[in-house]
């Protein structure tokens, strides 16, 4: 009927001109804003839930002789016209008197379009997600209309019914209408370009994309399309494994069960109702290609964003799922949550919990979380090196590779801990860069020795990481290289019977190895701590802590890199150091230098420095090699 309407000229029609700054919106509306124009049917979808949800608050105040039409079913009609290019939007909610329709859908007095304007100025690419944000979401219909019909009559029963017109132009027309229903029907007269709106299956897809979960059935051509009953919403006791892998494949378009889901339904002291989901595998399929990462938002049961990144922390970005708050204004946006109030007590209370049930997984399922952990461990990690706050609770979900595992196992901190020698006064790790490299690090002799636990940092986060958790319960944790580090007597000390160099014998090749050297190291000199390994490179006082060379040579991209000074450390009882200390005593004495100890020592200095992952470039080694192999194969005279 209201359609027929359009078509007879309105009695009593009068002709109102749009503020500036609603007609400078307008012309951005139409001319510019060619992007994700299906968020119209969303706004216009919520516009009416709010209708709804305001009529219930007046039900509960009045009787039923002072409404209009007091049993008319509460809902929202979608009805779609393909051959007549429209689109109608229909509600049974409070409805609009002549003035109301005036002040909100012409003067927007209290919308704030002028702000409007400048935070889209400011951020056109957020447009979808702010366009709600001042109140004037129901101007995005003009992306897709040439005219726009607004019908309405309000709940109370002295109040006229009434028509709004615009064509998205500087004026408005209102007149009287014709409606005996309660409520307020918007037809949608799309452009020519835009007719893909008024097919069923693309209305039908918006409204369960954006306004699947309204707390009101939404009907389509009479067919009801929304679910109303949102899964988060259900108390999780009800709700099985199977709907929570379905719901997961609906969301992600993964086909892989999720590792883990997390369902948090509470009223006190926020309202909050989420679905968490940690995805199998850390790399997107297909699908979800060029996604960004986010929680879907919800304010009661109407999405509000898309990807909300503010709910988490972006250690936790990988995380998917979504979250509805009735404490959460409607109008919500990217501009305001990260000042929002409610927003920063939803984050706390969802990464409380994505913790806890992550610690809980540990425990109950070690092998599902060593799953976790190599998908997204990364992550956590990179939570301590950025997020001081965090360290304590992310501290007990770290994972380490381990010099008391034999195979490719990890170990938490926590059982380091335990594990720990008598004496040992630190949980101690070594930075490398990779696991084969690693343990043959040098600096695990002295902890073999003395059977005590090394845990090894292969990850490129971990100087990061590593910088910024110095203890751990109470327990330092502390570089092997550490310069000040005391470690316990070896319980057999007395009774090692070790070959060594002699002093004088290894004096000269101290003094030989300084003059290679030069100043690329801070000292040569007789290691303490080696029992199997010739030479290890030492921190000393002059030297950066080994965490900073690492990342500074990660960066060398970005800066000059230059190969970190350190102390050159001999094990005087290696039989590699034995035979260049007699090859530097007889070139001493015979005043001749050997190009062979020269080239041991060169090689003795750069394989360290390959062992510690510093050095700039290990091809340069190759024809050094070669000429060793070749002195070693030559025929002996």
């Amino acid at each position: 009927m209201a359609q027929d309407e359009s078509s007879q000229a309105p009695r009593d029609a009068q002709s109102y001109e749009f503020r500036a700054e609603i007609q400078q919106l307008l012309h951005i509306l139409v001319h510019s804003l060619y992007t994700e124009q299906e968020i119209f049917l969303r706004e216009l979808i919520s516009n009416a839930s709010d209708a709804l949800n305001r009529f219930q608050f007046e039900m509960l105040t009045r009787q039923a002789d002072e409404i209009v039409d007091p049993e008319a079913e509460l809902a929202i009609r979608v009805t779609t016209d393909e051959e007549g290019r429209t689109l109608t939007i229909s509600d049974s909610g409070i409805g609009l008197t002549r003035e109301e329709m005036i002040e909100n859908l012409g003067t927007i007095a209290r919308s704030g379009a002028a702000t409007f304007l400048r935070a889209l100025q400011e951020k056109p690419a957020a447009a979808s997600e702010i366009i709600g944000q001042f109140g004037v979401g129901f101007y995005a219909v003009f992306m897709v209309a040439d005219r726009v019909e607004v019908i309405s009559r309000s709940f109370r029963p002295d109040a006229e019914p009434v028509r709004w017109i615009s064509t998205g132009g500087n004026e408005y027309e209102i007149a009287p209408a014709e409606k005996e229903s309660r409520g307020t029907d918007i037809i949608v007269h799309l452009k020519e370009e835009a007719a893909e709106f008024a097919r069923p299956w693309r209305a039908e897809n918006i409204i369960k994309k954006h306004s699947n979960f309204v707390a009101f059935p939404v009907y389509l051509n009479d067919k009801q399309a929304n679910e109303r009953t949102a899964l988060w919403r259900q108390t999780p006791r009800t709700v099985t494994e199977e709907e929570y892998q379905g719901f997961y494949k609906q969301l992600t378009m993964d086909f892989e069960p999720p590792l883990l889901h997390v369902h948090l339904s509470a009223e006190v002291p926020n309202d909050l109702h989420a679905i968490l989901f940690i995805p199998p595998k850390r790399e997107r399929g297909i699908l979800r290609m060029g996604q960004e990462e986010g929680l879907k938002l919800y304010s009661r049961k109407v999405l509000i964003q898309e990807r909300t990144k503010e709910l988490l922390p972006a250690y936790f970005r990988f995380v998917e799922g979504v979250v509805d708050s009735e404490d959460l204004p409607l109008n919500i946006s990217r501009e305001t949550v990260q000042s929002n109030r409610i927003m920063a007590q939803l984050k706390r209370a969802l990464t409380d919990k994505l913790h806890k049930e992550l610690e809980r997984l540990a425990e109950e399922k070690p092998e599902s979380y060593e799953q976790f952990w190599e998908q997204f461990g990364p992550f956590l990690k990179e939570g301590i090196a950025t997020d001081f706050g965090a360290r304590t609770e992310l501290a007990s979900l770290l994972r380490f590779h381990s010099s008391a595992l034999e195979d490719e196992g990890v170990t938490s901190l926590k059982a380091a801990k335990e594990r720990m020698a008598e004496g040992q006064e630190a949980i101690y790790y070594v930075l490398g860069e990779d696991l084969r490299s690693v343990r043959r690090s040098p600096h695990l002799d002295s902890f073999r020795a003395r059977t005590m636990e090394v845990l090894f940092l292969v990850d490129p986060i971990d100087s990061f990481m590593i910088s910024n958790l110095r203890e751990f319960d109470g327990t330092p944790i502390r570089n092997v290289d550490d310069p000040e580090m005391e470690l316990p007597p070896l319980p057999d000390e007395e009774e090692r019977q070790v070959e060594a160099a002699p002093e004088e014998t290894f004096h000269a090749l101290l003094e030989r190895a300084k003059a290679v050297l030069g100043e690329r190291v801070t000292d040569v000199r007789e290691s303490k701590r080696l029992t199997d390994s010739p030479v290890r490179l030492a921190v000393t006082d002059e030297s950066f802590n080994p965490e900073m060379d690492r990342v500074r040579r990660m960066m060398r991209e970005q800066q000059p890199y230059a190969v970190p000074k350190r102390a050159l450390e001999l094990n005087r009882s290696h039989p590699l150091i034995r035979n260049l200390a007699t090859l530097a005593e007889s070139s001493q004495a015979s005043g001749e230098v050997s190009p062979l100890l020269d080239a041991g020592i060169e090689q003795l200095y750069e394989s360290a420095l390959l062992l510690e992952g510093l050095h700039p470039n290990p091809a340069e080694m190759v024809p050094r090699i070669q000429q060793l192999l070749e002195w070693a194969a030559a025929p002996r005279s």
